[in-house]
């Protein structure tokens, strides 16, 4: 069965961000001051203030050969966690997610997240459109070389600019998160069928342009299921790249018939999100 290392098993000491007195306060600025640790940094961007429906992110710095996790870390980490309560006419914040790569974790597994640099941009929805909106962010993640590091960032930005100077990065970002798609969609790039073969197994059927690299992963209904990353199949049909997984990882006493699954499909150039219910 599939397991997760928790981060306590292979940890350093936890690295807590303390915001200066600078950072304390909302800033006019269309970033928030940069949160640093030893391996990492972190802020959060505006973009244009126009209506009740914000354009926002989260930016992330990750030293050379350091990463930091996906929504769904793979065989081991933890995801980022975030929480925008404190935040100022704020109704609510979605956190986007751009298409993660696959990595080797060093204990025989795969997890996935992003290296270097990333944006994760955020839809915001403030509650009164013409009140100052200041969105205050408690961010928990993890950045990872051979050892795992918990860190804790306070941060918080105002949106007060009518042309952001951080719009086309957002925009760049926004462009990076899989777009929403259907099961056999005729695109060069997609997912033709997924069935089950046996009580346990599922195969997923691709179709992606030859020669190219292509990742896919798969998530439960619930943040509890923990399936594990679908695996190439070797002598796949022609035309066809055949993944497949195990259904483990479940939550107990939770069976699979029915559940709802999200694929993520990522290529080179575009990657796509499907859903479907597990027959």
């Amino acid at each position: 069965m599939l397991t997760r290392v928790p981060l306590h098993a292979a940890l350093g000491v936890a690295t807590t961000l303390l915001a200066s007195s600078l950072a304390m306060g909302a800033h006019a600025d269309d970033a928030s001051l940069w949160q640093r640790d030893g391996h990492s940094a972190v802020r959060l961007l505006a973009g244009s203030r126009s209506g009740a429906v914000l354009l926002g992110g989260i930016a992330f710095q990750l030293q050379p050969g350091w990463k930091t996790y996906w929504r769904m870390p793979g065989d081991s980490g933890v995801p980022p966690r975030f929480d925008f309560s404190k935040s100022d006419n704020v109704e609510a914040v979605t956190v986007m997610w751009p298409a993660p790569l696959k990595f080797d974790d060093g204990a025989g597994g795969h997890s996935i997240g992003y290296h270097d640099q990333i944006v994760l941009p955020l839809r915001i929805v403030a509650k009164a459109a013409d009140k100052p909106v200041t969105l205050r962010a408690e961010i928990n993640y993890a950045v990872c070389e051979k050892l795992c590091i918990p860190v804790e960032a306070n941060v918080e930005l105002g949106f007060n600019n009518v042309a952001s100077t951080e719009d086309a990065n957002l925009r760049t970002a926004l462009d990076t998160v899989p777009k929403p798609a259907t099961i056999g969609d005729p695109n060069p790039l997609t997912i033709r069928d997924v069935r089950r073969d046996g009580p346990k197994n599922v195969v997923v059927d691709v179709v992606a342009p030859e020669n190219s690299k292509v990742n896919l992963f798969v998530e439960g209904p619930t943040p509890e299921w923990s399936l594990p990353i679908p695996d190439p199949v070797e002598h796949s049909p022609p035309g066809v790249k055949r993944f497949s997984f195990e259904l483990d990882g479940l939550p107990p006493g939770v069976k699979p018939d029915g559940a709802a699954l999200k694929f993520t499909l990522v290529g080179p150039e575009k990657s796509y999100e499907f859903n479907t219910n597990l027959e």
